[in-house]
């Protein structure tokens, strides 16, 4: 009989329902959802594992087996994790997928990871059934009704789909583990697809499993309260804040959402200490208007992956935290700035253990100060990557040995690291490079704005390589943008910015689109900066 393994979700999970059944250890807050007209969703160990169990019991019934692959599509439900679990259990792979996926898109994932089944929210249904003509390997779909979109159908009008709840609500037997080892799959997660069509990178068991220590890393304390509302569907929230609230027993709070306004509120309600965010994130949250309360709370410190450099003292001293910096990507490659060591910007040194360099084109390791390609292996290994049904890519991806992360950075002559662009993406005009971060900062510090994205498009001068400067701003709740306003966000941008750095243009927008991980997606701003009429585009105008 297989031993329980520290590394496999579903024995984590039994283990501690089994020690301490009635510990809350996951919390779907619904302040930031409905403003707390419905009760928060706490979830214990033993219901996580009840949960998990009848899920196992009906992918089985569905025939599923060791190896298959599922959709799960959905915000942050408690139904998200108890899939998981579920997952973990049957030896099944789960593909998470952003419930906000359209059809074309959506389809292509499925086909991709050959999906036989998918577990979905009522909101994403109508994609999903749209795009499952042209997944033909899909054979059902379980899905939750939430309740909490007007528009999302009726499950029972809709043929073929099965109410996730009727699994939920019917007694199983003990569906035992059906994992081999913890090497065995647990789920594929798509890359952005930032460079070509998405990719899905095989996670095994261990990977979740690991957390854990990074938890641990992180310099988690008994007694932690890590939030998020970054999506389940992107790792950031699996690794630094569900996956080691499970294994480590604490209690996380999650909201369905990422959402900069109820942030704080969130975190005092349930007196987080600490929460996680991601580049784009930081602008956001910053942009909002100061509150006298702005650092009444007990959040410690913010585990930030890409935090802009011109913005981290003054998120630091306005909101009374401290930022820890780390850098990982979906295929691998870790490193860590912890809080108080090594400079402002840097996301700091490799894990012993690991070998993270900066290469130029020719795998020569880049001088001090000199900019290349951030590259990791194990220390005098090889590194080692899985994109589903990709052998091709995947030697690719790890040519010579060599994680190739895709991203330009510089070390410094100390050895401390730094992300400068994604390759290909960088913003260059009038021969200086453009860092969009800086930018953004300034302009988030009007009263004008509440969030903002800096991008380049094809300078109008023509000159290979150079590009123009836009900033997508969306205005501040009561802000009815004009003329007057437009120019005194581009006056606010002379006055603080090299000429070169003030936008050449502004778009004004709802909302920035972005992906499940809150990174901005810059192809849709594009395809509206270029349709006919620029709708909300206005260029700068000078004397």
């Amino acid at each position: 009989m297989r031993e329980r393994s520290e590394a496999v979700l579903a024995d984590v999970v039994r283990s501690r329902a089994e020690r301490t059944p009635d510990f809350g250890v996951v919390t779907f807050e619904h302040a930031s959802l409905d403003g707390g007209a419905t009760p928060d969703e706490v979830c214990s160990y033993a219901a996580l594992a009840e949960a998990g169990n009848r899920i196992a019991a009906a992918l089985v019934a569905r025939g599923m087996q060791r190896g298959d692959r599922f959709a799960l599509m959905m915000r942050n439900h408690p139904e998200f994790v108890e899939t998981m679990i579920a997952a973990s259990i049957t030896g099944t792979v789960f593909v998470p997928i952003d419930p906000r996926t359209r059809r074309d898109k959506l389809a292509f994932q499925l086909r991709d990871a050959g999906c036989r089944g998918a577990i979905c929210a009522d909101y994403a249904l109508p994609e999903l059934l749209a795009a499952r003509a042209e997944a033909p390997a899909l054979e059902w779909v379980l899905a939750l009704d939430s309740g909490e979109e007007p528009d999302a159908p009726r499950l029972g009008d809709v043929r073929g789909v099965l109410p996730l709840r009727e699994a939920l609500d019917t007694p199983a037997a003990t569906v035992d583990v059906r994992l081999e080892s913890a090497d065995d799959p647990l789920q594929i997660l798509f890359t952005s697809g930032t460079t070509g069509d998405p990719k899905g990178v095989v996670w095994p068991n261990a990977r979740f499993g690991a957390f854990a220590g990074l938890g641990a890393l992180l310099g988690y304390r008994s007694g932690e309260r890590p939030y998020t509302g970054l999506s389940l569907t992107h790792g950031n929230a699996q690794a630094v804040t569900l996956g080691p609230a499970l294994a480590l027993g604490l209690r996380a709070v999650l909201s369905r959402r990422f959402t900069k306004s109820k942030l704080w509120s969130v975190c005092r309600l349930h007196g987080c200490t600490t929460f996680s965010m991601l580049g784009g994130m930081a602008t956001a949250i910053y942009g909002e208007a100061p509150r006298p309360n702005d650092r009444q709370h007990d959040v410690r410190f913010v585990v930030s992956a890409g935090m802009p450099p011109t913005l981290w003292r003054a998120f630091e001293q306005r909101f009374g935290v401290a930022i820890f910096e780390w850098y990982g990507a979906v295929e691998g490659g870790l490193a860590m700035r912890p809080i108080g060591q090594g400079p402002i910007g840097s996301f700091g040194k490799p894990l012993p253990g690991l070998e993270m360099k900066i290469l130029d084109d020719d795998d020569r390791e880049c001088p001090p100060g000199v900019q290349g390609e951030i590259c990791s292996r194990p220390a005098g290994g090889r590194a080692a990557v899985e994109y589903h049904g990709k052998p091709e890519a995947s030697a690719a991806k790890t040519r010579g040995g060599w994680l190739r992360s895709g991203d330009i950075g510089h070390a410094d002559a100390d050895g401390w690291l730094f992300f400068d662009y994604r390759k290909g993406g960088g913003i260059r005009r009038s021969g200086e490079f453009v860092h969009p971060g800086f930018v953004e900062k300034v302009i988030a510090e009007h009263p004008a704005v509440t969030d903002v994205f800096v991008y380049g498009v094809p300078a109008a001068s023509g000159a290979p390589g150079e590009k123009d400067v836009v900033a997508a701003i969306v205005p501040a709740p009561g802000v009815r943008w004009g003329s007057l306003v437009t120019a005194s966000v581009f006056e606010h941008c002379r006055k603080a910015l090299e000429p070169s750095c003030v936008p050449s243009w502004l778009q004004i927008v709802d909302e920035i689109p972005k992906t499940a991980s809150e990174k901005p997606q810059e192809r849709f701003l594009l395809d509206r900066f270029f349709a006919p009429g620029a709708p909300g585009v206005v260029r700068e105008e000078r004397a």
